[in-house]
């Protein structure tokens, strides 16, 4: 059954933009005028021939305009609106859908407006008491928000990166075992670059370092194996799709400096695991091996992390594995990496829910945890959690540990082999948030702030299972 394609507020733009009235625009396309209406509305659904038609007139690419951002929209108002700020009216799943398609732009404006609030509360909540003198917050997305959002409405996948991956390697297969060389080889006989591996003490505290005048890469021998690896590669990406990279973040819409940086990187780390986990064999073992990671990192040479991340960017139309998650925490339980193609909304500043047993894994090193959880909008997640080790500079720094969790929606949960034994009707299903700030759960004995919007008054009688409840 064919999908039907609906691009009502994109096609209005693209008049607008052309300064043209609905019969101008009918004419140019060769339809009626009454169907263009129709069509903008969303009471019709666009044909293959007016598509192409579209490219042809206007030079558009039908992908750009029906490939929309529907599904990460939807799931991000739903996350939103959750905010205690709406409890008194919220609006329903129809009222979203609603906005979603007849007026995603005025969605999308809505979503920016809270992620500002959102920065904005945070800054202020963390101020100790005015300054005189002192510069008052910036209300600004920092840049590892700006990737996040920008890679978040992609929904984690970019076909570009895939693409150029995959002629990486000119069609051939490639042994994980040779991968090291030939990234060698190839960085020194196509573009002059040379690879050493130094010892640690000659680069303090930095795993890797291009010299582009020397034209030299030297790698930390704090590295591990996969890292180097995955370091080669991703210079590779750098230099080699420097203007792919250009024009994607051209139209990223990161305006900033540093977040079209922060974003050039996330890209060429994109494009690393792409070269090195190849779309189609990686998905082929991910659903064979049901999702174990510790296998997919062994079969294609990769660490857990890189294992872990990679399988959240499988989501090619017609291809597409489950939608993950991807959380990194460190031990205080600052969020430190975060992707995500699922509906579930991840802390985008402070912490990750104290709830999530992402939390307690560090006290199993290496060990898998299993938890099954619960969004105060009542969506339900399966998330499996371990800790992976970073690379040790000297002995004063041992242990230096983080731990990933990667979730998926408990649908899903019977494609997932560490899931097996559960059956999400059964299992024991852990009330979590996405953040203490602006969690509206109640009673909750991990609590660490008080909610920012809503502040129940202070009962002197009582004592409440935090401080924050009385």
């Amino acid at each position: 059954m064919q999908k039907k394609i609906f691009i009502g507020p994109h096609l209005r733009r693209l008049r607008l933009d052309n300064a043209q009235t609905q019969a101008e625009m009918a004419s140019a396309l060769g339809i009626s005028t009454s169907y263009v209406n129709l069509l903008e509305n969303n009471e019709r659904s666009v044909s293959v021939s007016v598509l192409l038609r579209l490219f042809e007139v206007y030079g558009v690419d039908w992908r750009e305009i029906s490939e929309g951002k529907g599904s990460t929209l939807l799931s991000d108002l739903r996350a939103v609106i959750q905010d205690p700020l709406f409890e008194a009216d919220r609006p329903d799943q129809a009222q979203l859908r609603a906005a979603q398609v007849h007026s995603p732009d005025l969605a999308t404006a809505f979503l920016r407006l809270h992620r500002a609030y959102q920065a904005a509360t945070d800054q202020l909540l963390s101020l100790p008491g005015a300054v005189p003198g002192e510069r008052g917050p910036v209300v600004a997305a920092s840049p590892e928000s700006a990737v996040h959002n920008y890679f978040r409405s992609n929904r984690n996948y970019f076909n570009q990166l895939e693409t150029a991956a995959e002629a990486f390697w000119s069609g051939r297969k490639i042994d994980t075992d040779e991968i090291y060389s030939l990234l060698k080889r190839r960085l020194h006989g196509g573009l002059g670059i040379s690879v050493q591996v130094v010892p640690a003490t000659e680069l303090p505290y930095t795993l890797r370092r291009y010299d582009e005048d020397r034209r030299e890469i030297l790698l930390s021998e704090a590295l591990d194996h996969p890292n180097r690896v995955f370091q080669l590669a991703h210079v590779a990406g750098l230099l080699e799709q420097r203007p792919l990279f250009d024009d994607m973040l051209a139209r990223s819409g990161i305006g900033d400096p540093r977040g079209q940086a922060r974003c050039r990187i996330e890209l060429a780390n994109y494009f690393a695991a792409a070269v090195l986990m190849p779309y189609k064999q990686f998905l082929g073992e991910a659903k064979r091996s049901k999702y174990d990671i510790d296998h997919l990192a062994t079969r294609f040479g990769v660490s857990f992390e890189q294992a872990s991340h990679r399988v959240t960017t499988l989501q090619r139309e017609g291809a597409q594995g489950v939608p993950f998650f991807f959380l990194r925490i460190d031990k205080a339980g600052n969020v430190t990496k975060r992707f995500n193609s699922t509906g579930f909304h991840l802390a985008e500043h402070g912490g990750a829910c104290p709830r999530l047993d992402v939390h307690t894994s560090f006290r199993t090193p290496g060990r898998i945890v299993t938890q099954f959880v619960e969004m105060p909008d009542a969506s339900q997640y399966f998330v499996f959690s371990r800790t992976v080790d970073r690379p040790t500079f000297a002995r004063h720094n041992q242990d230096v540990r983080l731990a990933v969790a990667v979730g998926c929606p408990v649908e899903h949960v019977s494609e997932i082999g560490y899931a097996e034994g559960y059956a999400p009707k059964d299992a024991r299903m852990t009330p979590i948030g996405i953040n203490c700030r602006i969690c509206p759960r109640g009673n909750c004995d991990q609590r660490a702030h008080q909610a920012a919007i809503l502040s129940q008054p202070v009962d002197e009688h009582r004592r409440g299972a935090t401080r924050y409840e009385s």
